[in-house]
């Protein structure tokens, strides 16, 4: 197996330049998604990029086959059914804006290839096609087959997915290349709940004319702001004071009203104890100075500023296999007379989201608030003894010559609705690539072992013994 081993690498090694500039063909394509229209489901951009990459495949000699722009599929043996898949999306995020280099090309600087897409996931996608390429070019024998399958709404909801297995099964064995190594086999459950109601107006004191914060369910806010009247800016100040230092606060007097304005910390809401939560940090102030303001202050004890685990919610639980549950209150609107805000829950293997759905329910209920569930999603969890994931595992440290583990994560990765996909790849521990970032980028270097590693993955799950 050091042959082919050694003949994989060296082949994959040759084809550094074309890999660049097959990668180049599918940044360029700004595929973010757009407005639906006949036969692109997604909008122009994710349907052309998708054609783009099977057209790539198509010359290589592949076997491909598009269904409705929702996903294409690539195999190496026409007809045969996979005995395992390489899930890759071609979608992007909007370039945004602080880039050093552009982001719809690739720029090659100090080793390294910048442009949006080059780590999530057209990449990760180059990469398992020329896997597929040198196992091809170099005559290796497979006794099962191998799919590629190429996603274009991943980072919208991965509808194209619920699509293709509308049509076909997935293979029984599959990994997407779109979160890290070593292997991510457990993922939480992710409830997004929007919590609602009309707010009793008290007849004196402090008066809450608005409240405004947070812009992305799943990640905790870095700022809010409120506007006020009948309290002065001294008190508004003296109680900001002790909310602490991860906070600032600001007060903008104007005639009678006082504009509020917190500063806190984002993060992702599966990591919440990274951020400094500015909506909590709002409602903690105001219930501290607002009276009569029930259901403001019901909401703050539920969300209590500082706390991420859901104990006051009463959901709070952990497991050894998946970790603790995380809570954040993460938007918030209200006009001076009815509130919404929207909340994202992640939860251990250990419990449902019916549970807590049901908790919920009734604590709202009992505070004047209605629950709606957005979103719902059960925890994710493939056993780290099962002989899948000991192969990848073991692949891994044959080229990194790092000790292999499986990770817990509170994220949601492309294979979190299936039933037995893990995450392997396509980011090294210790390598900052910036994805969703400007001048998101992957090392020359990586791009080709992560080549490297899904051939010889491929070759021992599909292959067969070689004279």
């Amino acid at each position: 197996m050091n042959d082919i081993k050694n003949a994989v690498s060296r082949y994959i090694d040759s084809q550094r330049d074309k890999m660049t500039e097959d990668l180049r063909t599918l940044v360029k394509i700004p595929s973010v998604i757009g407005e639906t229209k006949l036969g692109m489901p997604f909008g122009e951009e994710p349907a052309k990029v998708l054609s783009a990459a099977l057209n790539i495949c198509r010359n290589a000699g592949l076997f491909i086959r598009n269904f409705d722009n929702y996903v294409g599929t690539v195999d190496l043996d026409w007809g045969a059914e996979p005995a395992l898949g390489i899930l890759c999306h071609l979608d992007i995020v909007p370039a945004g804006s602080g880039w050093t280099y552009p982001p719809f090309d690739i720029t090659e600087d100090a080793g390294r290839l910048y442009g949006r897409g080059t780590i999530d996931n057209k990449g990760p996608a180059i990469a398992a096609l020329y896997a597929l390429k040198a196992i091809q070019a170099l005559n290796i024998r497979l006794s099962e087959n191998v799919r590629l399958i190429f996603g274009t709404n991943e980072e919208n909801g991965s509808c194209d997915l619920a699509y293709y297995r509308s049509k076909e099964e997935l293979p029984p064995m599959l990994f997407t290349p779109d979160c890290s190594y070593p292997v991510i086999n457990t993922e939480k459950g992710v409830l997004r709940l929007g919590i609602d109601g009309n707010v009793s107006v008290p007849s004196s004191g402090m008066i809450i004319h608005k409240i405004e914060g947070g812009n992305a369910v799943n990640a905790v806010p870095d700022f809010c702001g409120a506007l006020v009247s009948g309290v002065s800016p001294e008190e508004i100040m003296n109680c900001a004071a002790k909310l602490g230092s991860d906070i600032s606060a600001e007060v903008h007097p104007s005639y009678n009203l006082q504009r509020i304005i917190i500063k806190g910390r984002g993060a992702h809401a599966s990591l919440p104890e990274n951020g400094s939560n500015a909506v909590t940090a709002m409602l903690k102030l105001l219930s501290s100075l607002s009276g009569g303001y029930a259901e403001i202050k019901a909401l703050s004890r539920l969300y209590p500023f500082g706390e991420t685990d859901g104990y006051s919610l009463d959901i709070s639980c952990a497991d050894d296999i998946s970790g603790g549950l995380t809570a954040v209150l993460s938007m918030i609107e209200f006009d001076g007379f009815r509130i919404e805000a929207k909340s994202d829950v992640r939860f251990p293997v250990c419990r449902t989201s019916e549970e807590i759905i049901n908790t919920l329910y009734l604590l709202c209920g009992d505070n004047n608030l209605r629950l709606s569930v957005h979103y719902s999603s059960e925890p994710h969890h493939v056993p780290e003894s099962s002989e899948f994931i000991r192969t990848l595992l073991s692949v891994y440290e044959d080229f990194t010559g790092k000790s292999g583990y499986c990770i817990s994560t509170g994220g949601s990765s492309y294979v979190h609705n299936t039933e037995n996909g893990v995450a392997f790849g396509a980011e090294f521990p210790g390598y900052e690539n910036n994805a969703h970032g400007p001048d998101e980028s992957i090392s020359v270097e990586n791009l080709l072992l992560n080549a490297k590693i899904f051939a010889n993955t491929i070759i021992r799950i599909c292959g067969k013994e070689q004279d």
